[in-house]
């Protein structure tokens, strides 16, 4: 009996070495997987993130993209227009990828990427500010000037330094927003659990935006800039609307990036 054991025990060991081996096969196969989507989002996130922040420095009417004249709804003493900051336009984006990267990695995930996002800004800008310090070649100068004697580099460094001066009410807003963002998208999972995804997205957004909407104006605008409290209140609410809009209309999207992300790990699983 003792000379047949180890013929026995030879297979039952076997099966248990590929059932192990198939397991670490399987939990590295899922770990790449999920290094791959955290890279995908966080490469959509920083992108639109950066973006955001450089072109933000531009004003724009609404009511001009649709061909209307300016609403001049009255307000106190103050008329309101749709005015929004170009950065608004890409914004939708961050907190759409940001809502999924709480989903799938939860507050810590969210809160490295933030603070990635804020080193990588404010490494672009100082880029940007050594840029509008370089002397201008002559014949950029000349080739741009044309009849009307334009200064292409001052045109440059104007509008560049610019952004400059929003960079602490820029990152002062993303940080908090994003932050603010992650916790109370995690707080209203607690009570919905893996339910209502349109419930927690755009609650969050609602809190963050509110605060973010503001914070970036009244720092970047009001104490750092020259413009009036009525105009910080008028463009925040217009920033608040439209982003609060967005992601409700954005919500299918959303689903959409849900289901696909489920079926991409799901597909990780070894037959």
């Amino acid at each position: 009996m003792g000379l047949n054991s180890p013929n026995i025990s030879q297979p039952v060991y076997h099966t248990f070495n590929q059932a192990h081996l198939k397991t670490q096969i399987q939990s590295s196969h899922d770990t790449r997987k999920k290094q791959n989507l955290l890279m995908i989002l966080s490469g959509i996130f920083l992108t639109n993130a950066i973006i955001s922040e450089i072109i933000g420095v531009k004003m724009f009417s609404l009511e001009a993209v649709f061909g209307f004249s300016p609403a001049q709804v009255p307000i106190g003493n103050f008329k309101q227009d749709f005015n929004l900051p170009a950065g608004a336009l890409p914004w939708p984006i961050v907190f759409i990828t940001t809502d999924v990267i709480n989903e799938y990695f939860g507050t810590k995930g969210v809160r490295r990427i933030t603070v990635l996002g804020a080193i990588l800004i404010a490494y672009g800008f100082l880029i940007i500010f050594a840029s509008t310090h370089l002397p201008p070649a002559q014949f950029w100068l000349d080739l741009n000037q044309g009849t009307t004697h334009f200064d292409i580099n001052t045109a440059y460094s104007k509008i560049f330094r610019q952004g400059l001066n929003i960079i602490v009410g820029s990152l002062t807003a993303f940080l908090v927003g994003q932050l603010l963002d992650a916790y109370v998208f995690q707080y209203l999972r607690s009570i919905t659990g893996n339910k209502k995804i349109w419930l927690r997205a755009t609650g969050s957004t609602i809190v963050s935006q509110l605060v973010d909407s503001y914070v970036v104006l009244f720092v970047a605008f009001y104490i750092f800039g020259n413009w009036s409290l009525e105009q910080v209140l008028s463009t925040g609410v217009n920033s608040y609307i439209y982003k609060v809009s967005m992601a409700i209309l954005l919500t299918p999207l959303l689903y959409i990036a849900h289901k696909l992300i489920d079926k991409y790990l799901q597909s990780s699983t070894l037959e």
